[in-house]
Protein backbone atom coordinates (compact mmCIF):
# COMPACT_ATOMS: atom_id res chain seq x y z
CA UNK A 1 0.00 0.00 0.00
CA UNK A 2 1.16 3.18 -0.78
CA UNK A 3 0.75 6.30 1.32
CA UNK A 4 -1.83 8.90 0.04
CA UNK A 5 -3.94 6.04 -1.50
CA UNK A 6 -7.46 6.59 -0.15
CA UNK A 7 -7.16 2.48 1.80
CA UNK A 8 -4.43 3.66 3.32
CA UNK A 9 -5.79 7.04 4.23
CA UNK A 10 -8.70 5.45 5.53
CA UNK A 11 -6.49 2.91 7.73
CA UNK A 12 -4.77 5.84 8.93
CA UNK A 13 -7.87 7.61 9.80
CA UNK A 14 -9.03 4.60 12.06
CA UNK A 15 -5.66 4.32 13.67
CA UNK A 16 -5.80 4.82 17.75
CA UNK A 17 -2.99 6.20 19.40
CA UNK A 18 -1.06 3.17 20.93
CA UNK A 19 -1.21 1.36 17.01
CA UNK A 20 0.75 4.79 15.89
CA UNK A 21 3.24 4.54 18.82
CA UNK A 22 3.80 0.86 17.96
CA UNK A 23 4.08 1.81 14.31
CA UNK A 24 6.48 4.10 14.99
CA UNK A 25 8.73 2.33 17.23
CA UNK A 26 9.03 -0.50 14.83
CA UNK A 27 9.56 1.74 12.12
CA UNK A 28 12.38 3.72 14.41
CA UNK A 29 13.85 0.34 15.73
CA UNK A 30 14.66 -0.76 12.03
CA UNK A 31 16.10 2.57 11.34
CA UNK A 32 18.69 2.21 14.52
CA UNK A 33 16.81 4.44 16.74
CA UNK A 34 16.45 3.81 20.91
CA UNK A 35 13.18 4.87 22.17
CA UNK A 36 11.78 5.30 25.75
CA UNK A 37 8.41 5.57 26.27
CA UNK A 38 6.79 5.79 30.25
CA UNK A 39 4.65 3.09 30.21
CA UNK A 40 2.72 4.28 33.59
CA UNK A 41 2.45 7.88 33.44
CA UNK A 42 0.85 8.59 36.60
CA UNK A 43 3.50 9.15 38.96
CA UNK A 44 5.71 11.25 36.28
CA UNK A 45 4.89 14.66 35.58
CA UNK A 46 2.12 15.14 33.61
CA UNK A 47 2.27 16.45 30.02
CA UNK A 48 6.25 15.21 28.96
CA UNK A 49 6.03 13.36 25.56
CA UNK A 50 5.20 9.85 24.86
CA UNK A 51 8.15 9.01 23.15
CA UNK A 52 11.68 9.92 23.18
CA UNK A 53 13.54 8.90 20.11
CA UNK A 54 17.71 8.71 20.24
CA UNK A 55 19.81 7.99 17.21
CA UNK A 56 23.26 9.77 18.65
CA UNK A 57 23.77 12.57 18.25
CA UNK A 58 19.68 12.87 17.07
CA UNK A 59 17.04 13.45 20.03
CA UNK A 60 13.34 13.77 19.06
CA UNK A 61 10.64 13.99 21.71
CA UNK A 62 7.21 12.80 19.96
CA UNK A 63 3.57 13.74 21.12
CA UNK A 64 1.44 11.44 19.66
CA UNK A 65 -2.31 11.99 19.35
CA UNK A 66 -5.23 9.95 17.16
CA UNK A 67 -6.65 12.12 14.29
CA UNK A 68 -9.23 14.78 15.96
CA UNK A 69 -7.23 14.49 19.24
CA UNK A 70 -5.59 17.75 20.54
CA UNK A 71 -2.61 18.15 23.30
CA UNK A 72 -3.35 19.39 26.55
CA UNK A 73 -2.43 22.35 27.98
CA UNK A 74 0.84 20.57 29.70
CA UNK A 75 1.70 18.88 26.74
CA UNK A 76 1.64 22.12 24.87
CA UNK A 77 3.42 23.63 27.65
CA UNK A 78 6.12 20.50 27.17
CA UNK A 79 6.23 20.80 23.32
CA UNK A 80 7.15 24.64 23.75
CA UNK A 81 9.89 24.76 26.72
CA UNK A 82 11.48 21.55 24.07
CA UNK A 83 11.40 23.41 21.44
CA UNK A 84 12.99 26.77 23.15
CA UNK A 85 15.51 24.86 24.41
CA UNK A 86 16.84 23.70 20.85
CA UNK A 87 15.16 20.39 20.93
CA UNK A 88 13.50 18.37 18.03
CA UNK A 89 9.99 17.92 18.99
CA UNK A 90 6.89 16.76 17.32
CA UNK A 91 2.83 16.59 17.97
CA UNK A 92 2.67 13.46 15.19
CA UNK A 93 -0.95 11.79 14.36
CA UNK A 94 -1.29 9.03 12.14
CA UNK A 95 -2.13 11.65 8.87
CA UNK A 96 2.04 12.10 9.35
CA UNK A 97 3.04 8.98 8.42
CA UNK A 98 4.61 9.95 5.47
CA UNK A 99 6.63 12.89 7.64
CA UNK A 100 7.20 10.73 10.45
CA UNK A 101 8.91 7.41 8.27
CA UNK A 102 11.28 10.02 6.44
CA UNK A 103 12.61 11.61 9.61
CA UNK A 104 13.37 8.95 10.85
CA UNK A 105 14.86 7.08 8.40
CA UNK A 106 17.03 10.38 7.45
CA UNK A 107 20.47 10.32 8.45
CA UNK A 108 22.10 13.84 9.23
Amino acid sequence: MRSGTPVVNAYLARMSETELQNKIIDWATLNGWLHYHTHDSRRSPSGFPDLVLVRAPEIIYAELKAEGKYATPRQRVWIASLKASGQEVYLWRPRDWPEIENRLRRRR
